[in-house]
């Protein structure tokens, strides 16, 4: 049957810098799987300047967005409303459109977060260590409030970031205790680890990896493995990676925006795969 131009959707995801973005990967191959030949997913460079102009020029094929960094919480202003879970963290990464041209703002980070551990069986831990305090930060923070029973100890470089995870701890209702950046390797014992920080911040720490190391979710998908996660992995610890994330974000994004679901986890987990390991 030939899709009538009217009915094809688009959607895509913005942020700067935006070319390393797996976004299209997955997005792509979930809307193959589910017989969406009418879509499209694309990228493009836009940062908050920019992005005024860029959603007032969508047009009423387009059906979502994902959202990079810097425009997480520079969107906000421009939406009609957010979810409770974006609200929490005053970040959006997901924009869903609906037919009247009403924008909506949530946060798939949060639940994918808890998704991805779920997958390899982390359902409640009573204590957990976080490595940085930037946006991605107070995402774990918010992920750890739905499986957390009990202390996070964040791992931050200035009084000032300790001051900003501690509130943010308050907000969420999560009993945050802060410690300097320098006795990161203590957090390496907890029962869960996740580490938030820029590539190679944790390289450093590979070395203090205990015999008997439990769980880390590392956020970083590229370079993969990090040190950390390579050292983790050697001595058996369970390790969750940023391909794990970004794919069980974009599941809730997919479903979101075509309104179909189970989106296809497994089928944009292995389109994700094959595209880093041609980098």
């Amino acid at each position: 049957m030939t899709v009538r131009a009217i009915d094809a959707r688009r959607a895509a995801v913005l942020g700067s810098p935006i070319a390393h973005s797996l976004s299209p990967v997955l997005h792509r191959a979930a809307y193959r799987e589910l017989g969406l030949a009418d879509w499209s997913y694309d990228r493009f460079e836009v940062g908050e300047e920019s992005l005024t102009g860029f959603l007032d020029g969508l047009g009423p094929e387009w059906a979502g967005l994902s959202l990079t960094m810097p425009l997480k919480r520079a969107v906000i202003p421009l939406l009609d409303g957010v979810t409770e879970t974006a609200a929490s963290v005053e970040a959006v990464n997901t924009v869903v459109f609906a037919g009247d041209g009403r924008r909506t703002g949530d946060n798939t980070d949060i639940p994918g977060m808890v998704a991805a551990l779920r997958e390899r069986g982390i359902e409640q831990v009573d204590s957990a260590a976080i490595l940085g305090a930037g946006a991605t930060a107070s995402s774990a923070l918010a992920a750890l409030a739905r499986i957390c029973t009990g202390e996070v100890v964040a791992y931050v470089r200035s009084a000032e970031r300790a001051a900003e995870m501690r509130q943010w701890g308050e907000r969420l209702g999560v009993e945050v205790r802060t410690a300097d950046w320098a006795d990161a390797a203590e957090a390496l014992r907890a029962p869960l680890v996740i580490a938030t920080t820029p590539a190679g911040t944790t390289d450093a720490l590979a070395g203090a990896v205990p015999e008997r190391p439990a769980t880390l979710f590392d956020v970083l998908y590229d370079p993969w493995p990090t040190d950390l996660a390579a050292r983790w992995s050697a001595y058996g610890g369970a390790v969750v990676g940023g391909l794990d994330l970004l794919v069980h974000q974009a599941v809730l994004q997919v479903e979101q925006m075509t309104g179909r679901a189970p989106a296809p986890l497994d089928v944009m987990r292995k389109a994700g795969e094959h595209a880093l390991a041609a980098r």
